[in-house]
């Protein structure tokens, strides 16, 4: 008996138990940094929340249809401004609690409780009013407004009252490393991993017993990993280390739509990135194919390239991307000189200058950006010294990025380069709306303009599928004009599995939504 314990710790060690109830081992490039979903700041967060709790309402992965497993029905009221939910019965938390009607409007009620210093419940706030249970099983949630999409507006996790003690929900509870969900798996959180054991319920049944998450830095540390079988999967392959992968037969790429599109934001409250010309010049400053060649390694005309341009803050396949806007793709040089001597620049010696004083860049990028685009800061930096601008590159870690940059608090900046990431509702109004109470959480540079506001306020009032469209097609022409962002591109996500890992289908964003479909064994 003790030389089998022994000989399942070691096989566990190497992420190598094959069959049904096995477990496998996968990694990040960073651990998440809590497993409280009120408290998700980045995609590894909210990949791992998502193997733990269940979100009222999420997507079908193949045919995009609204689904949820923990709502057996549902009923529109107050003329719009109210759903009434029926829970499935039966459902468990991981305490053997069962999930009832007060959990779901305690979750709303946390996420209202200003004492809850979270982004995530802060952006609920415009859209709950508030929550009633109504017996056991049923949750009538109010709305702040009618809707033209209301159940999408319903994608938050779910959290067991029982958990807590108040409303006031903290970010550095026991809860963010040891949670309580109904999801297929139980997470704990340790400080080189992450665990996640199956927990068997009415409405999960995953055939794998575990998973664990490894932070594994370097990525080509991790390509080596999963070649030789110390690992079954990486989530995110940086395009220049796909090739060795594609060459392996014991390995497949898959494609994971993250829904991300890549920016360089400009700081409009700065020197001469005030007038709009200046920024124009930027923005036809940059040749975005040169930037994809030298920084993803991806040549013009290349029909599997990873790289697709973009002219406003939505990937091509959105319904709210504008097509009759043109893409950058080339730089044009005598465009920007001919934008910045308008704007009142001066060129000496080769540099331009603004009120006698030379014009100095300071660019930032968000660090782990650099495993996707390799050397992009400096390419960017590059081309925009070739124009005459001066220029000092600068990478942010996430703290940071987090904590001053998203928070519009990292001023001395010029320019930053970062990359969003969506569910399927594209909803960019806190990124470009004036900063003011609930509005603008997400506003880089705090950035503010009365026309792209009243736009905002268009879609926010819209009651039809068409109406929001037209709002926001209104808004990324607005944007590409005025260019509080220059707007590069949406690059593609490939994850890397081991062949014996099947069925996996992966969920745009999230990722493990459909995790109890997947299989491991040869």
């Amino acid at each position: 008996m003790a030389r089998r314990t022994a000989l399942l710790f070691a096989t566990l060690a190497l992420g190598a138990v094959v069959g049904t109830g096995s477990s496998l081992s996968y990694n990040e490039e960073v651990l998440p940094s809590t497993l409280n979903p009120l408290y998700a700041s980045s995609m590894s967060d909210h990949r791992s929340q998502e193997l733990v709790f269940d979100r009222l309402y999420f997507h079908d992965a193949i045919n995009n249809d609204l689904k949820s497993r923990v709502v057996q029905k549902f009923e529109m009221v107050d003329d719009g401004r109210g759903v009434k939910l029926t829970l499935v019965p039966g459902i468990k938390w991981h305490d053997g609690k069962p999930l009832t009607a007060k959990d779901v409007c305690f979750t709303v009620d946390a996420m209202l409780d200003p004492k809850t210093a979270s982004p995530v419940a802060e952006g609920y706030r415009a859209v709950l009013a508030g929550c009633e249970a109504q017996g056991s099983q049923v949750a009538k949630i109010k709305f702040t407004q009618v809707f033209h999409n209301p159940l999408e507006r319903l994608g938050f996790a779910v959290l067991p009252e029982a958990g807590f003690t108040s409303t006031a929900i903290a970010p550095d509870l026991e809860f963010a490393a040891h949670p309580i969900g109904t999801g297929p798996f139980k997470g704990s959180k340790g400080r080189r991993a992450v665990t996640f054991d199956v927990f068997a319920n009415t409405h999960h049944a995953p055939t794998i017993a575990q998973l664990r998450l490894n932070d594994a830095g370097d990525p080509q540390l991790q390509v080596r990993s999963i070649i030789n079988n110390g690992s079954q999967g990486i989530i995110a392959v940086p395009p220049l280390l796909r090739p060795e992968l594609s060459a392996s037969d014991d390995v497949a790429l898959k494609t994971y739509d993250l829904r991300s599109w890549w920016f360089v934001a400009v700081n409009t409250n700065k020197g001469p990135l005030k007038d709009k010309r200046v920024r124009q010049a930027l923005n036809v400053s940059l040749d975005r194919s040169e930037l994809r060649k030298l920084a993803i390694g991806t040549i013009a005309g290349d029909q599997t390239s990873p790289c697709e341009f973009i002219s406003g803050p939505f990937v091509q396949a959105s319904p709210y991307y504008n097509r009759a806007v043109p893409v950058t793709e080339r730089s044009d040089v005598k465009k920007a000189e001919a934008l910045l001597t308008s704007a009142g620049l001066t060129k000496v010696g080769g540099n331009w200058s603004s009120n006698g004083q030379p014009v100095q860049l300071n660019i930032g990028i968000l660090a782990p950006l650099n495993n996707e685009a390799e050397d992009l800061l400096s390419q960017i930096g590059n081309q925009l010294s070739a124009v005459g601008f001066g220029r000092q590159d600068q990478k942010i870690n996430e703290d940071e990025w987090n904590r001053r940059v998203k928070a519009g608090q990292a001023n001395e900046y010029d320019l930053v380069v970062g990359k969003w990431s969506f569910g399927v509702g594209d909803d960019v109004n806190d990124l470009f709306h004036t900063r003011a109470g609930r509005e603008g959480k997400l506003n880089i540079f705090n950035y503010s303009n009365a026309q792209v506001d009243a736009i905002l306020k268009e879609y926010d009032a819209a009651r039809t599928d068409k109406a929001a469209q037209d709002a926001y097609h209104k808004l990324h022409a607005t944007l590409a004009e005025e260019l509080p962002y220059l707007f590069l591109w949406k690059l593609d996500t490939r994850s890397a599995w081991r062949a014996e890992v099947r069925n996996n289908l992966i969920s745009p964003y999230y990722y493990f939504t459909e995790i109890d479909g997947w299989k491991y064994g040869r």
